[in-house]
């Protein structure tokens, strides 16, 4: 019998989604597919040319320590200081690297929860984070904006979802997938409650260097790393510098709580790949142009998914700030089409005019559909005409 914890899983439906699309291309279907959470850009060479050097050295073919070659620990945690205030508040100590932002996720999870537990998570979620609170015996409680939906809680929307099990936050700020950013006032209100209630705070900030309206972005981070204990950050290199197929993430947390998560990692993984891990110490020491050009591409293709979003009839939109996704409400655009709920609209844009999305429902927020916009211009019209037509 194969266990409940792991057969009560469901798979990734933003993956599940591509896998169908990338099906279709294979059999010479012409697909556009705004479901992939990836940049379509190759990683930059300086960091690829890092990595074919690693190969080559001896020193890199063995076991290194399972919290993280030290240099690239070293890297993140003074990455992260100037990033907050150029304070060096963050050490080496502060950090654990993981394979992938997910398994950072996967080990907080595992460290932090007990059988019971309630994770406050944001409406609408990425899909992972219900799938690994419930892997550990937690229950995942949907927190919605009733202000503006789709948008990032207000304290009294966490609240008014509060109880005697609540354990942790989970905070998502650019948000995936609706590109909702919080701004300083309500990340700080959102902080000081959480301390106040002893509450941990997940701070999954993956998509920090995404950012677009002006202004620094306010992050947990700068608030309360590593001053707040049950405070940790997660991020690491695969959205900022298009490295997504390298797994390579971190926890950054109270030095403690970063040993119980190592002590994790060494039965689980031993150390990540030796050669990915030079891979982000380069990223992160590098020129960092190549994230400004990715940002200004992001920048422009954001402004035309806005655009051409706002042309079709039955929609309506949250406008992103942040990631590369938009999550526009289609519900009255599908009832128009004699189409019950958005699962089923992403099915038939695929199977009719193929065109992948990944529905709402996958989110925890039916009535909507994810578009990632990291793909080209002209893939970005192509399947925007597609959805227009088909809606229209």
């Amino acid at each position: 019998m194969i266990s409940t914890r792991v057969s009560t899983i469901r798979p990734s439906a933003t993956l599940a989604v591509d896998a169908r699309a990338k099906e279709l291309r294979g059999q010479d279907v012409d697909v556009v597919s705004f479901a992939a959470g990836e940049p379509d850009f190759a990683t930059p060479p300086h960091i690829v040319d890092a990595a074919a050097a690693a190969t080559r050295d001896a020193g890199m073919h063995k076991y290194s320590p399972a919290a993280g070659l030290p240099e690239l620990r070293q890297a993140v945690a003074e990455e992260s200081n100037t990033t907050v205030d150029g304070v060096a508040r963050i050490g080496a100590e502060n950090v654990a690297v993981t394979n992938g932002a997910k398994q950072a996720i996967f080990s907080v999870f595992a460290t932090i929860l007990e059988p019971g537990d309630e994770v406050l998570l944001p409406v609408p979620f990425w899909t992972t984070y219900p799938e690994l609170v419930g892997f550990f015996g937690g229950t995942a409680i949907p927190v919605p904006s009733r202000s503006v939906p789709g948008d990032l809680p207000s304290v009294d929307d966490l609240e008014a979802c509060v109880g005697p099990r609540t354990k942790a936050l989970v905070w998502c700020s650019p948000a995936n997938p609706s590109g909702a950013v919080a701004d300083e006032q309500r990340t700080r209100a959102v902080f000081d409650w959480a301390e106040q209630r002893g509450l941990w705070i997940v701070s999954d900030e993956i998509y920090r260097k995404l950012h677009y309206a002006p202004g620094p972005l306010a992050t947990m981070r700068a608030l309360g790393c590593p001053g707040y204990e049950r405070l940790v950050v997660i991020d690491g290199v695969s959205k900022a510098y298009a490295m997504t197929g390298w797994r390579v993430g971190w926890v950054i947390g109270d030095a403690e709580f970063v040993r119980c998560v190592v002590r994790l990692q060494s039965h689980m993984a031993s150390n990540v790949g030796n050669v990915a891990q030079a891979a982000a110490l380069a990223a992160l020491t590098g020129p960092q142009g190549v994230v400004d050009d990715m940002v200004a591409a992001f920048a422009r293709r954001r402004a035309l998914v806005i655009d051409r979003l706002d042309t079709i009839g039955g929609l309506s939109l949250l406008r992103p700030t942040g990631g590369f996704y938009a999550f526009p409400d289609v519900t009255e655009a599908a009832r128009l089409r004699g189409i019950d709920n958005t699962r089923d609209l992403a099915l038939r844009l695929l199977d009719d005019v193929n065109v992948a999305v990944v529905p709402g429902e996958a989110f925890g927020m039916p009535g909507h559909i994810r578009l990632s916009y990291a793909l080209s211009d002209e893939r970005i019209e192509a399947g925007l005409d597609r959805i227009a037509a088909y809606l229209g």
